[in-house]
């Protein structure tokens, strides 16, 4: 009883012992924790302390950056033309209208939403990933202005940090002012002030409830909830604003039924001028950005993206080159300066290498002559038109084509040097771009067949075109270089026609994907046809019309055009075409006059012109061009009929040079024995001249002696 008593005692005293073990070690780590969290909180006061925030000072839009397809900066468009404003200029209802929005506790707290980043922690966990935030206006002014927006822990500190300094550095009116006129709503528009010129057409000081509350909606997803490009969502996100302004006492029951039965009433668009380098390449960029991906010119303008071209600097260098150059040009006339635009693609991906839209001073808008003009192409849609189609139907590059005096329905071409051959070899007709054989051949396989095929090519034709005179390339309306250089980029790619384009990727100011370029291809012909082509334009650059477009080293392609004068009493010609090709390039360029009239007309043909331009670019830009020479494989049967043919023609020609000669002998043996006769015939004449006149002398003195 004794023992167990000493025993219960002994026990109470390890127990007592192990608590004031524990409580020492509990004291040591509660010690140890406070001394951590001090130092944390020091080396966080450390870096709050010596975060640079001056940036504020000054507010200042991002850019729209452009790469190359090296995916380095190209170009840069930054004219937003922000207008800071101070806080007394803004409505109240904007400013509530957007505090109600991104940050109802915005006066309350010291820059920092605990509930609200423990909720986004939350949720970043659930899903594995970093997804949601929970800034404040505090942090979103610190983000726009000094980092990035990417999704991570290490952006989110720095944000932490950079938030806790501004606001100890500014007071809460100063930093809305700063974010009001920071904040980027869309449409190229940074800031409140701005916001209200694009969308409203006036001061930010004259903004409604309802418009107040349509911006402080767009905030959220420029450009998903921008008015301009989706009304419907723009109501939707703006009544939602004004449910949230009443829910905070801002806005009475009454203020938000009127308000939302207000319409949207949006300004004329107003679009600010820029300049900057490759301007014509820009501007294709803009217009494709439009139509392609739905974005508004604002937006790309000043929007703050970042677009990921195809745009190749050593071949745009060399285009903005040789098109500064008077010297690559004919002669213009002193009232008008004679136009070109150049285009050059990728046949392997469509991507737009590089393109220039004119000649002389570039001003915003202007007419751009590589990717809008319209003009009649000429003979260089021969080979689409009339020998591409021929050739699917069975013809050989070899056959005979009729060169002969031709009236179909009163349709009568001329051979340019109005020359008749009677029979030549297609290989000669594409290479000396003789006019009266495609226009037989065309009529031959019938009209449809051609018009089928250059459709088929991306050309787009309308009624008038369903004639013979499509294999001159005399359309009703015409076409442009960028959709010929599209259309030839089928025959380096074995039949295949890839889209033309020029940007890969587009993303916003966030660094979000909001566009990308998907391949889009058409098997147009078949490689067997695309290389017998080839081969044709191979010789018309060699020998043919094209020879102004060698160069040393380099195998190209390609076909010339000249269409003639609207009106007659002249020598010259309106356009001049010129589409060639290696196996790594396609180039279309165009020459002629805006407007064309008896003083204002090229004249020469597109052999003297447009294929040396296009030499200049290449040899400016020959690093880009790896591949020197054609793989033509299918052809290499085509070619032995070919050289079969040539012989066969030549065995002809000295056939009936024999013959001539023969027949030139006779004439002249003829001729001979004709002049002999001839002369024998006038000594009888005169030896019976001389006997008439002896007997009139007899006769005479016989009368006279009598």
């Amino acid at each position: 009883m004794e023992q167990r008593q000493q025993r219960k005692q002994r026990n109470r005293f390890d127990r007592l012992r192990r608590w004031f073990k524990t409580k020492k070690l509990i004291k040591l780590l509660f010690i140890s924790g406070i001394a951590v969290l001090l130092c944390g909180l020091l080396i966080l006061n450390f870096f709050i302390r010596s975060s640079d925030v001056s940036k504020l000072e000054e507010p200042e839009p991002r850019p729209t950056f452009i790469y190359d397809q090296n995916g380095e900066i190209a170009s840069k468009i930054s004219h937003s033309k922000i207008e800071g404003v101070r806080l007394e200029q803004i409505p109240k209802e904007l400013i509530e209208a957007i505090i109600s929005t991104e940050d109802q506790q915005f006066y309350k707290h010291n820059g920092i939403n605990y509930f609200g980043i423990a909720r986004a922690f939350a949720q970043n966990l659930f899903t594995g990933e970093v997804v949601a935030g929970g800034s404040t206006i505090t942090q979103q002014l610190s983000k726009n202005v000094f980092l990035s927006h990417e999704r991570t822990y290490k952006r989110k500190f720095k944000e932490l940090i950079l938030t806790k300094k501004i606001e100890r550095d500014y007071s809460k009116d100063e930093i809305l002012e700063r974010y009001l006129n920071q904040i980027y709503f869309g449409e190229g528009a940074w800031g409140v002030q701005r916001a209200a010129l694009v969308y409203f057409g006036k001061d930010v000081s004259q903004l409604t409830l309802n418009e107040s509350a349509t911006l402080a909606g767009v905030i959220k997803a420029p450009t998903h909830l921008s008015p301009y490009k989706n009304m419907e969502k723009s109501v939707k996100r703006r009544n939602i604003v004004l449910s949230l302004m009443k829910n905070e006492g801002y806005i009475t029951q009454a203020d938000y039924e009127r308000a939302i039965e207000e319409k949207i009433l949006l300004a004329d668009k107003t679009l600010p001028n820029y300049t900057g380098k490759y301007p014509y390449y820009i501007d294709h960029i803009v217009d494709e950005a439009v139509t392609k991906y739905g974005l508004t010119k604002n937006e790309v303008l000043a929007g703050g993206l970042h677009i990921y071209t195809e745009l190749n600097p050593v071949i745009q260098d060399a285009v903005e080159e040789v098109y500064r150059d008077d010297n690559n040009f004919p002669a213009s006339k002193p009232d008008q300066l004679i136009q070109s635009g150049g285009i050059f693609l990728n046949p392997k991906t469509g991507g737009i290498q590089a393109l220039v839209g004119g000649r002389g001073d570039y001003t915003y808008g202007r007419f751009n002559n590589a990717t809008e003009l319209v003009r009649q192409p000429g003979s260089a849609l021969k080979p689409i038109a009339a020998y591409t189609p021929a050739l699917e139907k069975g013809y050989e590059i070899s056959d005979l084509l009729i060169d002969a005096p031709l009236n179909i329905d009163g349709y009568s071409p001329q051979n340019f040097d109005r020359q008749f051959r009677g029979q030549v070899t297609m290989y000669d007709a594409v290479v000396n771009s003789y006019n009266i054989p495609p226009v037989w051949l065309l009529h031959e396989i019938g009209i449809e067949e051609g018009i089928r095929t250059v459709e088929r090519f991306g050309i787009r034709l309308d009624d008038n075109d369903a004639n013979l005179g499509l294999a001159l390339g005399g359309l009703h309306q015409g076409t442009s270089p960028l959709l010929m250089a599209q259309a030839f980029s089928t025959f380096p790619n074995d039949g295949v026609m890839m889209e033309a384009h020029a940007i890969t990727e587009i993303k916003d100011s966030e660094g979000e994907t909001i566009g990308k370029w998907h391949e889009t291809s058409v098997q147009v012909t078949e490689p067997e046809v695309a290389q017998e082509i080839t081969y044709m334009l191979l010789g018309a650059v060699e020998s043919g019309t094209a020879k102004k477009a060698q160069i040393a080293g380099l195998e190209v392609a390609g076909k010339t055009g000249t269409t003639q004068l609207p009106f007659s009493g002249s020598d010259g010609s309106k356009d001049h075409w010129f589409v060639g090709y290696t196996p790594d390039i396609v180039g279309a360029i165009w020459l002629g006059y805006d407007k064309t009239d008896a003083e204002h007309y090229l004249t020469t043909t597109s052999s003297y012109t447009v294929p040396a331009i296009f030499q200049q670019i290449l040899t400016k830009s020959i690093s880009e061009y790896p591949t020197k020479a054609f793989a033509l494989p299918l052809v290499e049967k085509q070619k032995k009929e070919l050289e079969k043919q040539k012989k066969k023609m030549k065995e002809k020609e000295k056939e009936k040079d024999k013959k001539d000669k023969k027949k030139e002998k006779r004439k002249e043996k003829d001729k001979e024995k004709h002049e002999k006769e001839k002369k024998k015939e006038e000594r009888k004449k005169e030896k019976e001249k001389k006997k008439e006149e002896k007997k009139k002398e007899k006769k005479r003195e016989h009368d006279e002696n009598k």
